[in-house]
């Protein structure tokens, strides 16, 4: 399956690993030496190397909506050198887009052969995954409402209001992309406010709100989610421990339900 990337602003200065080389060279603009380099570089001083944390991670935003749109097959093969001619960027920005999809698992790297897609949750993923959250997450939301701080709780309010306008179905990752940040950051921040690290990063590592929201635009019902996690903050207001894990039980069992009848 082909796929066309956007190249990421053609005016973007891009950084290589061979500029160092080149900078250095530089000094010497005018032949006469280090003596015309020390009267460069005393006229003013010398410029710092540009930051490339915008591009990084537009980069990344790029190559992420790519998988999850499910743009590219399962097993494909996705090398650096293509993606960065593909994108106008340079080959350090690909790496280290490729690097943060590896650590969400929606890529493998394999010896020799780069990186792979990894396909989309089938049924049995599906319910191994919720398994192991419902086995994990009502046991955070519990503690959650015992050993939280009000400011924890506090920030588990979502204030973006696109998120109420998120598209139901049929919708493509730039589209529902708030809404899957905020599903992602609200179960995070619920975790560590467990208060127990060891719960917090066993969640973390699941990575679930990636791997469901790969099947989202065939199960999108942003406004049931968004009551779920209504539901759960209003019991950890009242540090109302069972009813917090009741409430992510009924939560998750719901998305799960509704993730199942997608596929």
């Amino acid at each position: 399956m082909g796929v066309t990337l956007t190249p990421i602003g053609s005016n973007v200065q891009c950084y290589d690993e061979r500029d160092d080389d080149d900078l250095s060279k530089a000094d010497d603009v005018s032949g006469e030496g280090a003596e015309t380099s020390r009267a460069v570089r005393g006229q003013r001083p010398r410029l710092p190397r540009p930051n490339r944390t915008v591009l990084a991670d537009e980069v990344y935003e790029a190559l992420k909506a790519m998988l999850m749109n499910n743009a590219v097959d399962p097993g494909q093969r996705l090398t650096t050198d293509s993606l960065a001619q593909e994108m106008g960027v340079s080959r350090t920005p690909v790496r280290e887009g490729l690097a943060r999809l590896e650590s969400e698992g929606l890529v493998v790297k394999r010896p020799l052969a780069g990186y792979l897609v990894t396909p989309p949750l089938d049924r049995k993923a599906l319910e191994e995954l919720y398994t192991v959250r419902l086995l994990l997450e009502p046991a955070a939301a519990r503690l959650a409402a015992l050993h939280a701080t009000e400011e924890q709780i506090e920030q588990l309010t979502a204030d973006n209001p696109a998120l109420l306008h998120a598209p139901a179905s049929g919708a493509r990752y730039e589209d529902y992309q708030a809404f899957a940040a905020e599903d992602g950051r609200f179960h995070d921040l619920l975790a560590a406010a467990s208060g127990v690290s060891l719960l917090h990063e066993c969640i973390r590592r699941l990575h679930a709100h990636v791997h469901t929201y790969r099947l989202w635009p065939r199960a999108g019902t942003p406004i049931e989610a968004l009551r779920e996690h209504a539901a759960i903050l209003d019991a950890l207001r009242r540090r109302d421990a069972a009813g917090a894990e009741e409430a992510m039980r009924a939560h998750l069992e719901g998305a799960h339900a509704r993730l199942t009848n997608a596929l």
